[in-house]
């Protein structure tokens, strides 16, 4: 682990400006970029850690607020740890936040978190990779199928509705994807039950897409966030071994 530094900037976008932040190792140095898709509760200390974290093992992350179309994270008032008595409350306030983020506008904005990384002096020349959790790790599918040129790894953890039969599910954009996938299911998952990860399997199998997707068995949906009642050590432990090998076979 290096040391890091980590700040609040600004991405411009089509529809505005999104707030993010940006962790980067404490040397200024070019580093391969990475692009961390937040849960649903957005972004807030806990992903600046993971972020950080992400850093001292060498690379500069962007952790966009894919929200900021209703305010400045968090979009919503958090405790500092969210157990399954506050869920009911917080949930109530994001659903349409979440309705409103549709595919063709949060693929508008990945080109604007792309860019950001492409134009910044802290990120090395070349591809890029993203991480995702919750629903990031659908618009980490989406922004791979949407940007194969510019997306060479993605790590998707504990993501819901991958793979529905929607004409519209994330699944079908494999047979555009250049990049190497990895997910890292959580078990028992009612947000993506057995038939969606088959079927997720079949259409990267089909589309000759490099992957691997793996069921952490005991781990619920959530297990990477600290903050929260669904973190599972162990599974989150396994998690970031997991990505950040994948992380060192891409750069």
């Amino acid at each position: 682990m290096t040391s890091v530094q980590g700040t609040a900037v600004d991405v411009p976008t089509e529809d505005g400006v999104a707030d993010a932040y940006l962790a980067r190792p404490g040397d200024g140095s070019p580093r391969p970029g990475v692009l961390l898709y937040q849960d649903a509760f957005g972004l807030r200390p806990h992903l600046r850690a993971m972020a950080d974290r992400l850093a001292g093992a060498g690379y500069t992350v962007l952790v966009p607020n894919v929200f900021y179309r209703h305010g400045r994270a968090p979009v919503v008032e958090l405790p500092e740890f969210i157990d399954p008595s506050a869920r009911p409350r917080i949930f109530e306030k994001l659903r349409p936040v979440m309705r409103s983020l549709t595919d063709d506008l949060a693929m508008r904005d990945a080109g604007a978190f792309l860019r950001r990384l492409d134009e910044s002096p802290l990120v090395a020349d070349g591809p890029v990779a993203i991480t995702g959790y919750c629903m990031g790790a659908r618009l980490a599918l989406l922004t791979a199928g949407a940007h194969p040129d510019r997306v060479a790894a993605v790590g998707g953890f504990h993501g819901g509705q991958l793979a529905t039969d929607a004409p519209d599910s994330p699944h079908l954009v494999a047979d555009r994807i250049r990049a190497e996938l990895y997910f890292g299911h959580a078990d028992d998952d009612p947000s993506l039950p057995p038939q969606q990860i088959e079927r997720l399997e079949e259409a990267l199998t089909a589309a000759g897409v490099r992957h691997r997707c793996e069921v952490y068995e005991g781990a619920h949906h959530g297990f990477t966030q600290a903050d929260t009642a669904a973190y599972h050590e162990g599974a989150a432990e396994r998690h970031w071994a997991a990505l950040l090998d994948l992380l060192k076979r891409t750069f």
